[in-house]
């Protein structure tokens, strides 16, 4: 129930709506019992038998008022009778049991009205605050976690929570209620036919209870496949080409398969026990009205201990307790299921964020002097891909750090933009760590391009508009323009507002690259990191690139890693890097004249 507390706060906001629930449902029930003791009266003037008020009944006090509204109720039958005819008087009750049902059935109507409010509210609610947590985790967060498993929590989990605790506001007002209000006037009419009644319903708990004993841990089973499924379909749909040129499509089907059929079999014996809870405790309340048939009969037939008409109202009020604890039982089996899918939506929300800022970060807003990185060591599991690794980038300066895969290149650019944090050692930009810069200034400084063009099934507009969201369409053309990107996007159909699909998938690697130095051109940072914003093109579109990288790069400080080391020859100083260490640095002609390292990977990518 720890989890149920938690809602609470998403709930505060709408709580209008769970007062105004709580007071509709009470009405609901009360008139829900009215509505069969309705029932009462019509059968006493059906068979003859309505009790007789000759004396108009005076109102007293409202701890009165169940005795005066029975006592004003037969007044009116017994003048109606008398004046008008037993016809009339069945016409008044019945008129009386339409009335009770309608105003039963408004109230129903006002209850699920606020319900609804309340529930989509907090659905909307928790979706937007586990939205914000994921958006905010750190990317170390995610190279763990399957995307498929937090999407089936964002998506499955958070609406199952949704169903299932709101199931809660039934479970403690309004089936409950139905049920008391039932009892109080079935303890009226007879208390020793309601004693009976109370043997049995222990009996008929414990049994239902020992149905869905285990539910929780196999929907928690069920949702982690679930996650699962939705992984393999998000790779399948990332790498559908990669499964086709290799004729895989067999392989990852089985995965599917195997994946669903888990999902079949626990979803099955989860639908199986709800679905067992509500004919079971139906079942259960029909035997103990047949046994209550029996002994109240014998009380009518026999010990003549109660009217006809009350034991028929009594049986109509004891049937009428089947449906509220029908309704609980199913509630109390799909609150085990939200109760696993809240632990899986919580265990998002409370993860904590190592990179959170400090309350005293303070926001840089311009870059002065130099990017220093000093005797850092950095490791993503055991063993460090930097080690006492330390360069100075001084402003204006332009640093290219080259070496083989797997010497920790790429891996500076995640430290600097804090997608990861360093182990021991600082980064600092003007001399101050950039821990201890907001993470939104400190990104503010910086504009990255990556060898994966990563654009978004949108127009070219709103992709640019990612560098800087108030941006004129003239401020966009010229940043096209300066990426030697123009040149196509004119040609285009729509111009800048033509839709370029899902990852940008309508135009070729070379201009989706343009439209991520677009982006970055727009953005104008200080500083810019460029990590192998050309290893993944074709001679032609490098061409086409290169000329946009350094027409970037104009004026600003800039640090490349380049896996094509002709496209880093007029660095201001060349770092090359192996096995996360520094083994050489200078200018091109320096390194070459040193006939090491650098001058290997220079003479083996010119035969290449």
């Amino acid at each position: 129930m720890n989890n149920f507390k938690k809602l609470i706060p998403f709930a505060k906001k709408y709580k209008r709506f769970a007062v105004l629930n709580i007071i509709f449902n009470i009405l609901y029930a009360l008139f829900s019992t009215l509505s069969f003791v309705a029932l009462i009266p019509m059968m006493q003037v059906l068979f003859n038998d309505t009790e007789k008020v000759d004396k108009k009944p005076v109102f007293t006090s409202m701890f009165e008022i169940g005795s005066y509204s029975k006592d004003y109720l037969y007044y009116n039958l017994t003048q109606t009778i008398k004046n008008d005819g037993p016809q009339y008087a069945l016409l008044l009750v019945i008129s009386l049991i339409i009335i009770s049902f309608l105003l039963k059935n408004f109230f129903n109507y006002l209850a699920s009205y606020n319900i609804t409010q309340l529930r989509n509210g907090v659905l909307r609610d928790l979706r937007h605050t586990l939205y914000q947590k994921i958006i905010s985790l750190p990317v170390s967060f995610y190279s763990e976690k399957r995307k498929g498993d937090v999407m089936a929590r964002m998506l499955g989990d958070v609406a199952e929570v949704q169903n299932s605790f709101f199931a809660i506001f039934e479970l403690i007002v309004r089936e409950p209620l139905t049920i008391l209000f039932a009892i109080i006037t079935m303890f009226t009419i007879s208390v020793k036919l309601t004693l009976f009644v109370f043997f049995f319903i222990p009996i008929s708990g414990f049994i239902i209870t020992k149905i869905g004993k285990n539910l929780k841990h196999k929907s928690e089973r069920a949702q982690q496949e679930s996650g699962y499924f939705i992984s393999i379909v998000e790779e399948t749909l990332s790498g559908l080409k990669i499964i086709k040129s290799y004729n895989a499509e067999s392989n990852f089907t089985k995965k599917f398969n195997r994946s669903i059929d888990n999902l079949l079999r626990l979803s099955n014996s989860i639908g199986n026990k709800n679905n067992l809870a509500s004919p079971l405790s139906e079942f259960l309340g029909i035997t103990t009205i047949a046994v209550l048939l029996w002994y109240g009969g014998n009380m009518v037939l026999v010990e003549k201990s109660i009217e006809g008409a009350y034991f028929l109202a009594y049986m109509t009020l004891a049937y009428n307790i089947l449906t509220p604890a029908k309704t609980i039982s199913k509630a109390s089996y799909a609150l085990k299921s939200g109760l696993a899918a809240s632990e899986r939506v919580f265990a998002i929300l409370e993860e904590e964020n190592p990179m959170s800022d400090k309350p005293d970060a303070i926001n840089k807003l311009d870059f002065e002097n130099k990017i220093t990185i000093e005797n850092i060591n950095f490791r993503y599991e055991d063993e460090n891909v930097l080690k006492d690794f330390s360069i100075e980038v001084p402003k204006g300066k332009t640093i290219a750090l080259v070496g083989q895969s797997g010497s920790g290149k790429s891996t500076i650019a995640n430290l600097l933009t804090r997608f990861y944090d360093v182990n021991e050692g600082d980064i600092k930009i003007d001399g101050i760590s950039i821990k201890d810069i907001t993470t939104t200034s400190l990104r503010d400084l910086i504009g990255l391009v990556t060898q994966d063009s990563i654009l978004f099934n949108d127009t070219i507009k709103s992709n640019i508009l990612i560098g800087k969201e108030d941006a004129t369409d003239a401020e966009i053309i010229e940043a096209l323009k300066i990426a030697n990107a123009y040149e196509f996007v004119k040609d285009l159909p729509l111009g800048i507002d033509t839709n370029i699909g899902d990852s940008g998938n309508k135009l070729s690697g070379g201009q989706k690259q343009r439209l991520n130095i677009a982006r970055a051109v727009l953005k104008n940072p200080p500083i810019m990191i460029l990590d192998e914003a050309t290893s993944a093109l074709d001679t032609e579109s490098e061409k086409f690139v290169q000329v946009a990288l350094e027409n970037m790069m104009q004026n600003r400080t800039s640090i490349v890693i380049a896996h094509r080391l002709s496209t880093i020859q007029k660095a201001d100083n060349i770092i090359v890097m192996q096995k996360g260490r520094i083994v050489e640095q200078g200018r091109h002609d320096e390194l070459i004249a040193k006939d090491g390292t650098y001058k290997k990977l220079v003479m083996m990518q010119s035969f290449e």
